[in-house]
This record gives C-alpha cells, sequence and structure tokens, in this order.
C-alpha cells in the first residue's frame, strides 16, 4: 500500500523547466527518486534506468520529457514511465510529489522505490480471430511481442524459435560470456503465459504467403493473419582448409556457443586462444578470456574496427585491450587451421599466409553474420536482397505483402538519420532490433500510428565502455575527435560533407545520448563547429522531432 515518505533536504519543488535532481527518500535504506521538471510540472519518478541500473541524473532530458539513459540510449517519458527507446523493457515507476509543511513529499510503495522500476501491463486472455506469429526469438521478438500487449493487442501471438531458451540478453553472450540460460532470459515462462504468448522451440522451414501459414521442421503449421520475421542473423564461418574439419572451432551466436568455448577453456584456463576477426564480436571475446589466457586476435585491418570506427579510433581500443595482455596480428590473412599433434581431430594451431603459425588451443570465429532468411531461399513469393535480407518500408513491411514484417539483422529499411537520405540499410545492433519490434507492435496495434523515428544506438565492452549512434550507409570523409584519447577518454564525431552522421564516445557521458537526441532534432553541429571546439552539451534541445 503506498505511503507517505519525506525527501531529505528539500523544501520546496524549486526545480526549474528542464531540470533534474535525484534526492534521498527518508525512512528508506537506499531509496532514492529522480525529480524532472518539464513544462511547469516536477515528477518523481525511479531514479535508476531500468536497463543496467545506470543513474538516469546523468541522462538527458528533452523539452516535451523522454529522458535517455547516457548508458545504453533507453528512452522514457517522465510523465508516464513508459518505455519509448530500447534496450530498457520495464517502464519506470511514478510517484505522486508534492509541498507540505515546509518540505516535499512523494507518495509510493517502499519495494516500488527500491526496485527503480514497475513492471509492465502485460496481462491478457487472448481471444478474437487475430493471430500474430512472430519467426524468431531475439531482441526484435522480444520488444515486438511485449509492446503489442502494452499498446492493448488481444490478439493470440506465437513466438518460434530454434534457440533452446526464451529470449535472452545476447550481448551479454560475448562480452561477459555468460553460460547460464537463467541468468541472461529477460522474462519467465510465467510472464510468457500471463500474457497468453506462446513459446514454441521449433525451427521454421518455410512460409507461405498465400495461405499464410509457418511450418516447421517438427512437421507443424502455425496460421497467421500478422507475421514478423525477426530470424536474426547466422555467423560466418571460413571456408578455409582446417576449418570446416577440425574440433575446438567456434562460432558464437547462442548460449551451447558459449557453454561450449567455455568447455574448451577449462576451469584452469592457461589455453592459448586465436580470435579470428577484429570487429566488434572477436573483441569482446578478447577482452572475456584474456584472464589467464594467451589470446590472440587477427584482423584483416591495420587496426582494430577501422572500418567502422577508422584507424585512430581503433587504435584505442587495441591500445586498451592489450592492457589485459591480447596480442594482434593486423593485416593479417588466414591460410589454414592445422590439427593438434597430440590429437589430430582438434585445431592445433592457426597459419596465416605470411607464413606466421599461431599455437590455438581452440579458436573462435567473429568474421559477421549473415541474415538467417535460410527458410525462405526457395520461397518465390519473395525477392531476396543480395545478402539473403528482406527490403521493408519505414515501418518495417516487406515489400508487398501487407501485414508481414521484417526487423532486426535480416532487414533492410530506408534510413533517414542524419546523412541518411532514405538510403536502404541494414543495422546489425540490438537496440535497432528491439526498436523496430516496437514500432511494428505500433502498426498492429494502432495502424492510424506513423511510425516513431530513432537513432541507431549501440554498445560495446572493449577494455572500457564504448557508446555509438547515428549509422554511415553512405560512409563518412572526416572526423573530428575531442577529449583525451590517449586516456581513452574521447568522442569521435563522424562526418559526411560536414554533416554528422555518427558518433562514438568513451568516458564522456552523456555525450551519445545528448548527439542522439541532437540528431532526432536536426540540430547537431555541425563537423566544422565540432572541430572549432563547440561541444554538443552545450546545445540546447529543441521541441520539434526532424527525422
Amino acid at each position: 500500500m503506498a505511503q507517505e515518505y519525506k525527501i531529505k533536504g528539500l523544501s520546496a519543488l524549486d526545480l526549474k523547466n528542464g531540470e533534474k535532481r535525484e534526492v534521498e527518500v527518508e525512512g528508506i535504506e537506499n531509496g532514492k527518486v529522480l525529480l524532472a521538471r518539464v513544462g511547469n510540472t516536477t515528477h518523481a519518478m525511479s531514479s535508476n534506468c531500468t536497463h543496467y541500473g545506470a543513474p538516469l541524473k546523468l541522462g538527458v532530458l528533452t523539452p516535451e520529457g523522454r529522458l535517455t539513459c547516457a548508458w545504453h540510449g533507453a528512452c522514457f517519458n517522465v510523465g508516464t514511465g513508459d518505455v519509448e527507446d530500447a534496450p530498457a523493457l520495464d517502464p519506470l515507476a511514478k510517484f505522486e510529489v508534492y509541498e507540505k509543511s515546509g518540505a516535499v513529499y512523494i507518495k509510493g510503495e517502499e519495494a516500488t522505490i527500491k526496485a527503480s522500476r514497475r513492471k509492465p501491463n502485460v496481462k491478457c486472455a487472448a481471444q478474437g480471430q487475430e493471430k500474430v506469429v512472430v519467426v524468431g526469438g531475439g531482441s526484435g521478438a522480444m520488444g515486438a511481442v511485449q509492446a503489442l500487449r502494452e499498446q492493448g493487442f488481444q490478439g493470440h501471438i506465437t513466438i518460434i524459435s530454434k534457440e533452446p531458451n526464451l529470449p535472452l540478453d545476447r550481448t551479454k553472450l560475448s562480452k561477459a560470456l555468460i553460460p547460464d540460460k537463467s541468468k541472461l532470459e529477460w522474462r519467465s515462462q510465467e510472464w510468457y503465459d500471463s500474457a497468453s504468448i506462446a513459446t514454441v522451440s521449433d525451427e521454421v522451414s518455410g512460409v507461405d504467403f498465400n495461405s499464410k501459414a509457418v511450418s516447421t521442421k517438427s512437421g507443424k503449421s502455425f496460421p497467421y493473419t500478422k507475421l514478423i520475421l525477426a530470424s536474426g542473423g547466422t555467423p560466418k564461418a571460413l571456408p578455409l582448409p582446417g576449418f570446416k574439419d577440425l574440433s575446438n572451432i567456434f562460432l558464437l551466436r547462442t548460449v551451447p556457443d558459449v557453454q561450449a568455448i567455455l568447455g574448451a577453456v577449462g576451469e584452469e584456463k592457461g589455453k592459448n586462444v586465436v580470435i579470428i576477426g577484429s570487429s566488434f564480436i572477436g573483441m569482446e571475446v578478447a577482452n572475456a578470456l584474456s584472464s589467464n589466457n594467451d589470446v590472440t586476435v587477427v584482423g584483416m585491418e591495420s587496426a582494430p574496427l577501422e572500418r567502422v570506427m577508422g584507424g585512430e579510433v581503433g587504435k584505442i581500443f587495441q591500445k586498451l585491450i592489450s592492457k589485459s595482455g591480447v596480442k594482434f596480428h593486423m593485416e593479417a590473412s588466414v591460410d589454414s587451421a592445422q590439427p593438434s599433434k597430440e590429437d589430430k581431430s582438434k585445431v592445433g594451431s592457426v597459419s596465416l599466409k605470411d607464413g606466421t603459425s599461431l599455437p590455438a588451443d581452440l579458436v573462435i570465429l567473429g568474421v559477421g553474420v549473415s541474415p538467417a532468411t535460410e527458410y525462405l531461399h526457395n520461397n518465390s513469393a519473395v525477392q531476396l536482397e543480395k545478402d539473403g535480407s528482406l527490403r521493408t518500408n519505414e515501418s518495417f513491411q516487406v515489400e508487398g505483402h501487407p501485414g508481414v514484417y521484417a526487423i532486426g539483422d535480416i532487414a533492410t529499411y530506408p534510413y533517414h538519420g542524419p546523412g541518411g537520405n532514405g538510403c536502404l540499410t541494414r543495422i546489425e545492433h540490438w537496440n535497432v532490433a528491439q526498436n523496430a519490434g516496437r514500432c511494428v507492435a505500433a502498426s498492429i496495434a494502432k495502424p492510424s500510428v506513423a511510425p516513431k523515428p530513432f537513432i541507431p544506438v549501440f554498445w560495446s565492452a572493449l577494455g572500457s565502455q564504448l557508446r555509438y549512434c547515428g549509422n554511415t550507409p553512405n560512409g563518412w570523409d572526416d572526423m573530428v575527435l575531442q577529449g583525451q584519447p590517449d586516456e581513452a577518454k574521447f568522442a569521435a564525431f563522424y562526418g559526411k560533407e560536414d554533416t554528422v552522421v555518427a558518433v562514438a564516445s568513451m568516458q564522456m557521458d552523456p555525450v551519445m545520448s545528448k548527439s542522439a537526441e541532437l540528431m532526432r532534432r536536426g540540430n547537431m553541429p555541425s563537423l566544422n563547429e565540432l572541430r572549432k571546439g563547440k561541444s554538443v552539451l552545450d546545445v540546447g534541445l529543441p521541441s520539434e522531432v526532424k527525422i
């Protein structure tokens, strides 16, 4: 039952518009709430982001009341506490706040104040003829099904996933190598049951778009009125000698993959680990395995992540990871995998084309993913793009198929962020998939609602936390670096003809989140202005969204 609690050290609600302040709650150990004033009204809400617990006092507050977390871009509505953008799933709790007798009070339940969140209202007894089938069990699927129930959809929902788990936080697989699915799954089976969301563990083998049915390898058929294709990506293997035949060569996408990798590493560790690929997955795994193992990263670029981030920034990441003992062979090409002398069935080394031989007790491949659309390869009803993805419109509806949507790694959609100009692009980011799922849910539950624009955001663990927003479908031709890059404290602004199209930062919060909001509103400083020393943190946020 809600009770009245006094706010420590506050005699009046004296916040100015646009101001936010974290305050302590008397009578509750470690009890805190966030006060934020928008449009002459002061709101009281949970003090921490419901994603990974970041203090929201560090976030970015917009004139219309969007509060963006500084860490990973989760957005909340301060008026309702509701989630507006991924990756948060739980909304913020809201509390009545008022002045009384020269003090400030809130009204709420102790458990809710301490939890710093509230659970979304998704309980439902499915009814009617509407049937939404979701193919895939990743970020996009989770965003879609929860948002469907939150927005009042009462039809039937079925998730079909070939993974042996409920939808989970896949980002922690490469960043932390967590092998226990129970520590990664966002929601319990009871949650899905209460929301009347059926979860099916099976592999989709085909889609009949004429009869509107999804078939699976077990021989079952699932009719639909709306179809959400969210099947994610398939990690690429290397078509080189030894890589197909030898064991202890791993891809990384699922919990069983992590379990297999950790099994090969063993409890005693001390293994020679070769990671092929210096992209995000490769670098994150190198960082995660660097303790008590001999880790080597092989990359084709001159610096890790050079294609996305440029050589100057890529060398910052290389320096950070090297501090953990990781070694690098850059501008290198792999020739073959060679068997172990002790066990010819297992890998023993990796040969590079320059003649270098790298000892390897295990090898992990991080050389990219392909859209997981194998179940559509021979389907004449759809036209796949050259990379195997599906082309969609801004609402993620598949071309020529009303009521069929594609999201996440398999979707090529028009990008309208800075420098995009509607260019077709495919983005393999966690937040993009979940936001696309939320967008599709809105289209299904409320067809008259226009899709809500969002700026792509992602993050990575590279010895320090990297934040990134924007996208470069047409490339970038210049970069401005602010901060102290030698200390891995920087903000990198990537530009195309003086327009900032992407921002990367480390230890400079909330530069990324502020930049993402400025991009949405068409008020991002130019590359030239930033070069002259302008700070995005000093730029005001217009109310109007322009993308």
